[in-house]
């Protein structure tokens, strides 16, 4: 996989499926576009060329679950309808190549659930949300009361507002830990800037950190 800076163009796509949760895909999606590369492109991928959130926002997708497979980086969004997705063997046929020796992969809050079903979370705890925890675990995966967990080229996190977390880990890894300073410091609420890039930064560069319930 591509990593660091100037390395040529760079796709990450965020998996968005029918009852996406906003938060989870549209936070991620904006802070990666604050990254100053003009070769970064970032794309909300789907199964179909239309998805509705579990709020009833409807949103285009810029590219196919075959893009993601193909792509730099993917994070796995969450929603209402992940056990659906997770059951779906169209869905799931094609997922199934994604792969971490190639590609970053992260997944947010029921997310997590995709990744366990495609076995990528094999042997590595993960953080997941309130809700989806029951099923992470009975998917065999030891859930972290942490927002955040990172092991090789694989990360997870639990919690809408923990999704920044997942976007600083990505433009680390992919760009440098300067560019994604820059892009929090665009996003973090006014005077409490430092305090949020602090925080972030400290989390995804801490991987081997394990907070169990």
């Amino acid at each position: 996989m591509k990593t660091g800076p100037n390395l040529g163009p760079m796709h990450i796509a965020i998996l968005t499926f029918d009852g996406y949760n906003e938060l989870d895909s549209f936070i991620a999606l904006g802070i990666l576009n604050r990254v100053d590369r003009p070769d970064w492109r970032i794309s909300i991928a789907s199964p179909t060329p239309t998805v509705r959130s579990m709020n009833g926002i409807l949103v285009e997708a810029t590219a196919t679950l075959e893009d993601a497979c193909a792509a730099d980086a993917v994070i796995v969004g969450s929603g209402a309808r992940t056990r659906e997705v997770v059951e779906d063997p169209a869905i799931m046929s094609v997922l199934r190549g994604l792969d971490p020796s190639r590609q970053l992969l992260a997944a947010q809050c029921s997310g997590t659930l995709v990744l366990a079903r495609l076995g990528l979370l094999d042997g590595v705890p993960a953080c997941t949300d309130v809700r989806t925890k029951p099923w992470v675990v009975a998917a065999g995966i030891d859930v972290l009361n942490q927002p955040f967990f990172a092991r090789d080229a694989v990360a997870t996190a639990g919690g809408c507002l923990a999704s920044h977390y997942l976007a600083t880990w990505l433009i680390t890894r992919l760009a440098s830990p300067e560019a994604a300073a820059e892009a929090l410091r665009y996003v973090a609420p006014v005077g409490e800037q430092d305090e949020y890039i602090e925080r972030a930064l400290r989390n995804v560069s801490a991987p081997t950190r394990l907070v169990r319930a």
